[in-house]
């Protein structure tokens, strides 16, 4: 009987009898039981009544008094009968107070034989008979119905009854389990870093693991024991046959066959000597199953090892799989399954809510592979960070649709300008390229150092950004812009133009091995056509059997990365003129364009050094001082990001090339091919289409 520790209660006096209840509720339940004459005699702490013993009132035994926190005054007498072997709160009591853990109902529903009488009936049809012969005796005072919330099974809606019953666990304090583990665990490769906290609390405090549930299905627990003392029949040879029958029939063997099949004529209980044995009929706790798959798996297949280098799953699993298979291992291999762990979280939807049918925002993958290819599905995956919660809708995939034509066009660009590229006979030498060239491989060895470690952090979005920023960014927008004079107007064989191809290549080649993982098909075509392999070509002339490109850090040249910095900056600025001068139709297209500069400050000196590499990198017809706009008539840019620096776009003079658009006072000039400027009519003779004069 359990009472309240800071409760009062009371000695209230009825007829010839006392009865101890709460003395708040001393009112009520005289009011329910419908006694008008009664006095309270004396008033004392619960604490008073603790660990006294008090008689059973139909049953031939005693019970403890003892004190607790959830006994409330809200409704009864403030007196809770406690049954340790029917609740979580009875049982910690009970432990307490070492209190017999009494269960005196079986897996039937029906009262065992501690129950005296009522061994065999059903609960609860069997309350009716207890409260009958209670009232029958005399000890039952009233009695009511209450409505109040209990248990029922999810499935069948049933009312779930608590019992104890006996259980298998694993001792985490035995053998130093919970230690090894913790140690483990500092040993593994967690991503992201905060994983290594979580798993680690929790096995700081979890308690001894319940390996066994009381389900009709699952994997058995292949424990045979003596039906009279309860002794474990330790065996090697019955593990072999468990084993045996196993590996022919499958986990319900177990199930399937008696006792007899599993052990060996004339085999005795070690302890008493029985002949009579019981199966164990509980099933192992699922995470025991895929906790073990480290050796069910990993270790029996030639193609996989063990330890694994990854386990990836949901960030629920450090309290799962992860953990059930750390512990599985270390208890028996005394190490981590695992070099490294993964945890991502989930996929919702664009607004950042749960995916459900019942809501309708579910983003089924093959309804995107429908709708955008599978390219579009993976570079979205690689496109989040996945360590927190992943949004997902059409607005989303079509940004990452238009992501992905940005980077298939900058690699179909590249392939058009090889079609000619031989690079066994054609490179040029690193030391030979031009200044520019140089710059691009630099970038791009600056792309390859943050994708390789991005890859190998399971950074993937940090690889998306990147192949995303180096294709549209560096590539389209600038590199590949500049390179067009080179490679349609150089000579077919010229050093600029075998150069550019050269680089062009190089990066080519290192961008489809950095990018395979993600976008993969693409990869694949891009390569076939980039070395014209036929479609039965050798598996190992695929992308997908070559490294990612050798890193060459010799590449990074501080002092060219700085000053190409600076050339992209006052390009920009630059450019903005220009796109103002377009809008206002002074020009059509930047080659129709002469850019007049207004210098001073702290930029004068580097705009006047790189005066040739900006015009190249602006890529308009001329590029000139000014000093005064206003004479001129010209609106000038005012730059706000480079102090000193104004710009001013007017038309052109000179006619225009048609061959490289560029204008230029020498067009006209060549009698055999007036049309084009001194420079591209030389490229045009020596390509024997004609005379240079």
């Amino acid at each position: 009987m359990a009472f309240h520790p800071d409760f009062v209660y009371a000695a209230v006096a009825v007829d010839d009898e006392v009865l101890i209840l709460a003395q708040d509720l001393v009112p009520k339940v005289m009011a329910d039981l419908g006694i008008a004459e009664y006095a309270i005699t004396a008033t004392f702490s619960a604490r008073g009544l603790e660990r006294r013993i008090c008689r059973h009132p139909f049953l031939d035994r005693n019970s403890l008094m003892v004190l607790a926190d959830y006994v409330t005054a809200e409704a009864g007498t403030g007196c809770v009968h406690t049954a340790p072997g029917h609740g979580a709160d009875d049982y910690l009591t009970g432990l307490r107070y070492g209190l017999e853990v009494l269960s005196p109902v079986n897996s039937e529903g029906c009262y065992t034989a501690e129950a005296g009488k009522y061994e065999g009936q059903q609960v609860p049809a069997v309350n009716k008979v207890i409260t009958g012969d209670m009232q029958e005796s005399g000890v039952l005072l009233h009695e009511s119905a209450i409505t109040h919330s209990y248990p029922h099974c999810w499935r069948c809606k049933k009312p779930v009854m608590y019992r104890a019953t006996p259980q298998w666990f694993i001792s985490l304090e035995q053998n130093d389990l919970r230690a090894k583990a913790l140690a483990e665990i500092k040993k593994v490769e967690w991503t992201p870093a905060w994983g290594m906290q979580r798993i680690q609390s929790m096995v700081e405090n979890r308690p001894d693991w319940c390996l066994s549930r009381q389900r009709t299905w699952g994997v058995p627990i292949t424990v045979l024991s003596c039906k009279e003392c309860g002794e474990v029949v330790k065996s090697e040879a019955l593990v072999e046959r468990i084993d045996l029958l196993f590996k022919e029939e499958g986990a319900d063997a177990w199930f399937r066959h008696g006792v007899e099949d599993f052990l060996a004529p004339g085999t005795c209980c070690a302890q008493c000597g029985s002949t009579h044995f019981v199966k164990e009929e509980d099933i192992l706790d699922v995470w025991f199953d895929s906790g073990t798959s480290h050796a069910a798996v990993c270790e029996k297949r030639e193609e996989l090892r063990s330890p694994a280098d990854l386990y990836l799953e949901g960030s629920d699993q450090h309290r799962g799989w992860f953990q059930s298979s750390l512990l599985t291992s270390v208890g028996t291999r005394g190490r981590a399954p695992f070099k490294g762990v993964l945890t991502h979280g989930y996929v919702v939807d664009g607004k950042g809510k749960k995916m459900s049918k019942s809501i309708g925002n579910v983003v089924a993958p093959q309804e995107v592979i429908d709708k955008f290819g599978a390219e579009i599905l993976r570079l979205w995956v690689s496109s989040e960070d996945y360590r927190d919660d992943v949004k997902v809708s059409d607005e989303i995939l079509k940004q990452v649709a238009d992501a992905y034509r940005k980077i298939r066009n900058t690699i179909r660009y590249m392939l058009g300008n090889l079609f000619d590229f031989d690079p066994e006979q054609d490179r040029v030498a690193y030391g030979d390229l031009p200044e520019i060239d140089r710059w691009a491989l630099a970038r791009f060895e600056d792309l390859k150092g943050r994708v390789t470690a991005a890859y190998e952090r399971f950074e993937f979005h940090s690889i998306h950004q990147g192949l995303n920023y180096f294709c549209g960014l560096t590539m389209s927008a600038f590199y590949l812009d500049i390179l067009k004079d080179r490679l349609y107007c150089s000579g077919t064989e010229s050093l600029p133009r075998r150069a550019a191809q050269t680089v062009l290549h190089e990066i080519l080649d290192g961008l489809l091995r950095l990018m395979t993982p993600v976008l993969s098909f693409t990869a694949a075509e891009s390569w076939e056509s980039l070395y014209n392999l036929a479609p039965d070509a050798p598996l190992d002339q695929s992308v997908f059997f070559v490294e990612f490109p050798p890193l060459h850090p010799e590449r990074r040249d501080g002092e060219l990365e700085g000053r190409w910095e600076k050339l992209v900056m006052v390009r920009s600025e630059i450019t903005k003129a220009l796109e103002g001068a377009r809008r206002e139709k002074v020009i059509g297209h930047p080659l129709e364009a002469e850019v007049l500069l207004q210098i001073g400050g702290e930029w004068s000196d580097f705009i006047h050094q790189e005066w040739q590499a900006i015009k190249d990198v602006c890529i308009v017809s001329e590029l000139t001082p000014c000093d005064d706009f206003v004479t001129l008539d010209l609106t000038p840019y005012v730059s706000k990001e480079l102090a000193g620096l104004t710009v001013a776009v007017r038309q052109a003079t000179g006619e225009k090339c048609e061959r490289c658009w560029i204008r230029s006072s020498s067009v006209g000039q060549n009698q055999v091919h007036p049309q084009l400027c001194a420079r591209c009519a030389t490229v045009v003779a020596e390509m024997g289409l004609g005379e240079s004069v």
